[in-house]
């Protein structure tokens, strides 16, 4: 752990020009170039073999370059460099972070072996320190993994006491993330969010080593995704995309943030941006260590090319995600079944959840079973897909959660021919996504909704919805849906057609609509509220209808409407 810590409000500070490959390495650190600091410091002491602090600024320069092996290297000859003059606890320190780097990198062996070193050198000094803190952070973590959840608690909350108690920031904030990932796993959503957000402030406010602040970063990012806190994971995101910007030299975490940038970009509807940061992380992502950072960045290409209908791309991304490590489904399972291959799509569905026995995890896989077992005609198998989301959404009472399970229900009902009760559930969904801003999960929710219009018999209620999703499908280039859309329209007696103008006004239903209610009046945002649209889209419509009626005012639409008997 660093010892100390440069500027984190002012990285690009510049100190006076020193010209010695020792002073100029100091003076690189101390402004985070870290980059330029590790080749200094590699120059002096090749000439010099370099004390404790240079040996400390070398390894930590290393290791947030991404140059694992010399940062191993040099924290073992500090290691040793402390323990020559009798420094244990500093040794323990170093120790410390051998271990705890090593186990990252799954190499659990050489890991407990630093890690008991450490902790005899900690218990041969006898007094209370913090390194028996940071001791505790494996602790916690290896708890965590098990599923012993009170037990990680535990752990981090007294590693948190010593970190309090010796004014150490850094495990403080650690400790109170490995707290509150314990209690998100227990459905303590609340208390739990507001730990990760405690250590998160730490973070973002310059408090923390870099090292820690990129840890903190990733892990927050991760912890709320997992537990479907979206706002939090996209605010999180954008945090540490300007964290990463404004150190340029950083080479640790950049594949990371790319990843998570393009997850939120996915759900953001901003597809193109989304496969090409992909694509940039997969660049990063080349150490051993990244290979899971790569492989969910070779998933987030599969799932866009799939929802594309590019399926040959779909299919070599999702290869590529499975050599990565990554579990590719359940979007391979969704590719077999856009591809027609039903029985391939529900044998793969069903060995994933059957092998998958934590909850959060498999509501990843859930949605997907109950879709492709509606598609198989298994009803019973979807509605028990569905009763489980129900159950995962009211444990842990998040609105996400909440909206997918009501899609999943709303699917169900359809399917056994309960229209009316799928309207309820599913428009409370929508309104989740819309204010979310996951466009295309919304237009997948209006697409039920207008199935389950057309099976009320409403054929004016189903156009409106298919013409707002078929909107949001073109703009993503989302082909299949557009498919789907299609032959829903077809069973409309012919009213549907696409987005073939209705009547000689040229107004589609939506556009109707919204003139209807421009006349009654109401402002855009009103009907933004009234219709679930955003104000951008009323917007849209309004130019739209202008256009086509050539007026230019509000008061003169509202006039053609009363002349052409459209109210």
């Amino acid at each position: 752990m660093p010892t100390s810590k440069p500027n984190e409000r002012n990285p690009k500070r510049r100190g006076p020009e020193v010209s010695g490959p020792l002073e100029r390495g100091r003076a690189c650190f101390e402004r985070q170039q870290w980059n330029d600091a590790f080749e200094a410091l590699s120059a002096a002491d090749q000439s010099t073999p370099l004390g404790v602090e240079d040996l400390h600024r070398l390894a930590w320069s290393a290791g947030l370059t991404a140059r694992d092996e010399e940062m191993l290297a040099t924290q073992e000859r500090l290691y040793h460099a402390h323990l020559e003059v009798g420094e244990g606890l500093p040794a323990a320190r170093a120790a410390f972070w051998l271990g705890f780097r090593l186990f990252a990198r799954g190499e659990a062996g050489r890991a407990g072996g630093w890690l008991g070193r450490a902790q005899r050198l900690v218990e041969r000094d006898g007094r209370d320190c913090v390194e028996q803190g940071y001791l505790l952070l494996p602790v916690g973590q290896r708890h965590l993994s098990a599923g012993e959840l009170r037990e990680a608690y535990d752990a981090a909350a007294r590693a948190a006491e010593f970190g309090d108690r010796f004014g150490e920031a850094d495990l403080a904030a650690f400790a109170r993330n490995l707290q509150g990932r314990a209690l998100l796993s227990e459905g303590r959503l609340d208390r739990g969010l507001a730990l990760l957000d405690e250590a998160m402030v730490a973070a973002t406010s310059g408090e923390l080593s870099p090292i820690v602040t990129g840890i903190i970063y990733c892990s927050a990012i991760a912890s709320c995704q997992r537990v479907y806190a979206l706002d939090r994971a996209r605010e999180w995101t954008a945090a540490l995309t300007s964290w990463c910007e404004a150190h340029p030299q950083l080479g640790m975490f950049t594949g990371h943030c790319l990843v998570h940038r393009a997850e939120i970009m996915q759900l953001s509807g901003s597809w193109p941006e989304a496969v090409e940061e992909a694509r940039r992380a997969v660049e990063r992502c080349v150490r051993a260590i990244e290979r899971e950072a790569a492989g969910r960045a070779h998933y987030q290409q599969a799932e866009i090319h799939r929802l594309r209908g590019e399926f040959a791309a779909a299919e070599a991304a999702y290869r590529n995600a499975s050599r990565s490590g990554i579990e590719p489904q359940p979007g391979l399972a969704l590719l077999r079944l856009a591809q027609g291959d039903r029985d391939a799509a529900a044998s793969a569905i069903r060995r994933v959840v059957g092998a998958t026995s934590d909850r959060l995890q498999r509501t990843r896989f859930l949605p997907a079973h109950v879709e492709i077992m509606l598609a198989v005609g298994d009803l019973e198998e979807a509605r028990a897909a569905s009763m489980e989301l129900d159950e995962t959404a009211s444990t842990f009472n998040t609105e996400v959660l909440t909206a997918i399970a009501g899609h999943a229900r709303g699917a169900v009902q359809l399917a056994e021919g309960n229209s009316r009760a799928v309207l309820d559930p599913v428009r409370r969904a929508f309104g989740t996504w819309q204010q979310i801003g996951a466009p295309y999960l919304a237009a997948r929710l209006r697409v039920l909704l207008g199935r389950a219009c057309v099976a009320l018999g409403d054929v004016e209620g189903a156009r409106l919805e298919l013409e707002e999703a078929r909107e949001v499908f073109e703009r993503l280039g989302a082909r299949p849906d557009l498919a789907a859309i299609e032959a829903i329209g077809a069973s409309l007696d012919g009213h549907y057609k696409g987005k073939t103008p209705l009547g000689r006004h040229g107004l589609t239903q939506r556009e109707l609509q919204v003139l209807r209610l421009i006349a009654s009046g109401k402002t855009n945002k009103a009907i933004a509220r009234e219709l679930l649209l955003s104000e951008k889209t009323v917007d849209r419509h309004v130019s739209n209808i202008f256009t086509k009626v050539n007026v230019s005012s509000r008061a003169a639409a509202t006039a053609f409407a009363y002349e052409h008997e459209l109210i």
